[in-house]
Parts: C-alpha cells; sequence; structure tokens
C-alpha cells in the first residue's frame, strides 16, 4: 500500500518535533535550591565521604546527575559536590555573582537603583524582561538586577 506524500510529510514533522523535544528536554540544565541551612555538600554520594563545604537555604544549585538518591551539583564558582536529594526542592533561585550589583526600580540603567547588593545574596526570581530579572528578597525588597550579575542568569 502505498502512503500519501501528505501523510509522509506529516509523520516526518511529528518525528522530528519529537527528536527535537526529546533533546531539549535531555538536555536543558536543571536547578534546584536548597531546602534549609547547614545542609553538607560532600565529595561523594555517600555520608561516608567528606564534606567539603556547607549551604545555606535557597542556595541555587545546578544538577548534573542523580545517583542513589544524592545529587552531584555545581554552584556559581563552579564548585562541584554531593547533596542529598531530600534536601533540595525545585523552587527556582538566584544568587548575585559578582562583587557589588546595583538592584534598580525597573528593567533598565535608566531607572534608579534601590540598592547595592553584595555577591551571594539569594533572591526569588518574579519574572524577566530582556536581559533583566524582577527579583524578591524574602518577600521584602524587590527590583531589577541584569542577568549578566546573576547565577543562573535568564530562566
Amino acid at each position: 500500500m502505498k502512503i500519501p506524500n501528505f501523510q509522509r510529510f506529516s509523520l516526518g514533522f511529528i518525528t522530528a518535533l519529537a527528536i527535537v523535544f526529546f533533546a531539549v528536554t535531555c538536555f536543558a540544565d536543571e536547578y534546584a535550591s536548597v531546602k534549609k541551612d547547614g545542609v553538607n555538600i560532600r565529595s561523594g554520594p555517600s555520608t561516608k565521604n567528606k564534606v567539603i563545604w556547607e549551604v545555606f537555604e535557597s542556595f541555587p544549585l545546578q544538577i548534573l546527575e542523580r545517583k542513589n538518591k544524592w545529587a552531584h551539583v555545581v554552584d556559581f564558582e563552579g564548585d562541584k559536590g554531593w547533596i542529598y536529594e531530600s534536601l533540595i526542592r525545585d523552587k527556582k533561585t538566584v544568587i548575585v555573582k559578582v562583587e557589588t550589583a546595583n538592584m534598580r526600580s525597573g528593567p533598565s540603567k535608566d531607572n534608579p537603583i534601590i540598592a547595592t547588593v553584595k555577591k551571594g545574596v539569594v533572591f526569588e526570581p518574579v519574572e524577566t524582561q530582556g536581559n533583566w530579572m524582577k527579583l524578591s528578597y524574602k518577600n521584602d525588597i524587590t527590583g531589577w538586577i541584569h542577568n549578566s550579575l546573576l547565577w543562573p542568569s535568564g530562566f
């Protein structure tokens, strides 16, 4: 039985879309944040491995891989380690990656500076507009910082 040309095209198009969707889904960066203060990052996926640093609540991490309920992660400075999966959540946060960043009242350098923020301060993203991200700090301070000053940048 012959398949009409339009059906072949449709089948090919649907197959191509599925491949693209699969590739994007598989290779998209995965980020998480730490659930509480004082969480240990270890040199390997076990409590028997050495603690190499400690992180605080909401600290953002990129997940590189998962293994036996542990996540291999990297932070904004490129440091890698392992964290037990139950100590992270899908909630997205960002961290200031430069020594100081100006927080502005709107998404432009033309808007007034409302705060100067130091490296390592963590925010919850509210929205993005172009290369700017609107951020909230403990539901108290809200303002805009350029994506290039944040990690991860631009959700």
